[in-house]
């Protein structure tokens, strides 16, 4: 290998280091030696693909859609590139991480209803083959460094048993940035930081996870020969999801920013930004950029109480409103064909895994039952879209609307559930689509979102189940047409009866008392062992219940297990 004879005492002065600037420096030298030790290497046709995905970023929160923010990186690469402007996600972390990782859409996973919470029994359905580990049957060598968010109550669902080499990050959804800590309630705290199956406490220096991720990440590529073997890296940063945490010196060029959360946000941002200019020079350094794919995106609205900002789109974070769903993305790669320009066409998240499995000259079997479409020429050469529409989701358990029945839905469906269904320029909603209001740039505060200076927001007592709405012709989502095109609606709820019909049943169970990290060594891990020994925690668990909750309850939680039980088998 070629690392043997690089000075140990340079390389450990690489993983210590504290700045970027000494970082750079000896990635400069390695860069140099590497480069003539490859010199009689063969290339690969298939390209290098790093895949960044942002937790949190609000549609206005980068430079190039008219925010405050200063985001250079992220303006010069989307500029060079394709901006995505008819991109979609979901409005949550997991379903969005889920969708990426199998090109299925949630009613197909079982993951319709909310997230992956920490103390659940619950995961990426097995069953699913991922992003990865398609791309590694391809021949590629699969890293991923951050947000995992897919469930790990038992070994099989952590990243290294899902179709990645190595794994560098968090498990959970969020935690502090520098400490690492996660508490999901009062006596369930631990740690949640990862080198591969094992809590990374030895690689725990106490840095802010941005700098942290895109370190490793680099590291990543210095060890790594990119002309004799592609390379995937999956690049999920914790950024910039609450609590907002930066280090002080960013937070020096927001000082005209009045409100707090806003300020602290937009340093979160900067800071993220800065980060993916690193890596971007190490992609060059390492001879990785003139063979690279650089796919960007968020995996949900922004959540304006926690500084984001979606305007002028409506709704927020966790909602099927336009600034829930619609995500800032672009692609950036010297093997593109049209770059500088923006795609408009319709993509959707789930896209991504048939079209870099193409793109990396992998596989895409019958039996995958894929919902995403390979996009590649829509957005490289400008080509029409084969995607036509996206069911945004169908959640059966959300929130019931009070006034929504079988008759608002004209006897095809109950506009009680929660549903959202994008089909051309069309988009229909059903149900509770969640926070419904406008939120100008500077208006996070509680006060100023409660005295509303317009009167659009949805009053759900009013009797409203349904909207349709014209995205193209009015992407802010303020004229409901429903009542003007009942022919519209009629074919739009058929088309989500035709897709609900597909539905498998939602995983969402129970919390689990044996997820308390307090029984793991303080550190948020599998708790579900093997079959056997899984059977015998079982049985403690239940005799608890049964002591402590009485033969009636328990028999109704037996059953809900043994449904559960059923679904993930």
């Amino acid at each position: 290998m070629f690392l043997l004879w690089v000075p140990v005492t340079l390389f450990l002065s690489f993983i210590v280091s504290q700045t970027w600037s000494v970082q750079l420096s000896w990635e400069n030298w390695h860069a140099e030696s590497r480069n003539r030790g490859n010199e009689f290497d063969k290339p690969s046709s298939q390209p290098h693909i790093v895949f960044i995905l942002v937790d949190d970023q609000g549609f206005r929160d980068v430079g190039y859609h008219g925010s405050e923010i200063k985001t250079p990186t992220l303006d010069r690469l989307a500029a060079q590139g394709v901006k995505l402007e008819n991109y979609y996600v979901q409005p949550l972390c997991s379903p969005s991480r889920s969708q990426l990782m199998t090109g299925r859409y949630q009613i197909h996973t079982g993951l319709q209803h909310s997230i992956i919470r920490a103390t659940q029994p619950n995961c990426l359905p097995l069953e699913n083959v991922t992003l990865p580990l398609k791309l590694k049957q391809a021949g590629y060598s699969t890293h991923m460094v951050g947000k995992w968010h897919l469930g790990f109550y038992k070994r099989g669902c952590l990243p290294t048993q899902r179709g990645f080499d190595s794994f560098f990050g968090s498990l959970l959804g969020s935690g502090d940035y520098y400490s690492h800590y996660k508490c999901e309630g009062p006596g369930m705290c631990g740690y949640d930081l990862y080198e591969g199956e094992e809590a990374a406490w030895e690689q725990d220096r106490g840095l802010y996870s941005t700098v942290m991720f895109t370190r490793k990440a680099i590291n990543i590529l210095a060890n790594h020969n990119p002309r004799s073997q592609p390379l995937f890296l999956y690049l999920a940063y914790q950024a910039v999801h609450s609590p907002l945490q930066v280090p002080t010196r960013y937070l020096e060029r927001y000082k005209g920013i009045p409100n707090l959360h806003r300020r602290k946000y937009a340093a979160m941002v900067s800071c993220l930004d800065e980060a993916i200019h690193n890596l971007t020079l190490a992609l060059k350094r390492y001879g990785y950029y003139d063979n690279t794919v650089i796919v960007y995106s968020s995996d949900n609205g922004g959540q304006p109480l926690a500084g984001g900002s979606n305007w002028p789109l409506r709704g927020s974070k966790a909602t099927y409103w336009e600034g829930g769903i619609r995500a800032v993305g672009f692609v950036h790669s010297p093997l593109l064909v049209n770059k500088g320009t923006k795609c408009r066409s319709l993509v959707h998240i789930t896209d991504w895994f048939p079209t870099l499995v193409t793109l990396g000259e992998g596989t895409l079997d019958e039996d995958l039952n894929l919902d995403g479409y390979d996009v590649w020429e829509a957005i490289s050469e400008g080509r029409p879209s084969p995607r036509q529409d996206i069911l945004h989701n169908i959640d059966p358990i959300y929130i019931k609307a009070k006034n929504g029945s079988w008759k608002a839905g004209y006897g095809i469906w109950n506009t009680a559930v929660q549903a959202a269904l994008r089909v051309g320029h069309w988009k229909l909603l059903t149900g509770v689509p969640g926070y419904s209001d406008w939120v100008p740039p500077q208006t996070f505060s509680n006060q100023q979102l409660m005295n509303r200076w317009h009167n659009e927001r949805v009053r759900w007592d009013r009797g409203k189940s349904i909207w349709l709405f014209n995205i193209t012709a009015d992407p802010y989502e303020r004229v409901d047409l429903s009542q003007r095109y009942p022919h519209i609606v009629k074919k739009m709820l058929m088309r989500l009866a035709q897709y609900n019909k597909t539905a498998v049943p939602v995983r969402y169970p129970a919390k689990d008392l044996r997820s308390n990290p307090q029984y793991n060594g303080g550190v948020w891990g599998p708790w579900y062992k093997d079959e056997r020994e899984e059977q015998e925690m079982d049985e403690r668990y239940n005799n608890l219940f049964t002591n402590h909750l009485g033969k009636r309850r328990w028999k109704k939680k037996s059953k809900n297990r043994k449904l559960k039980r059923k679904v993930q088998e």
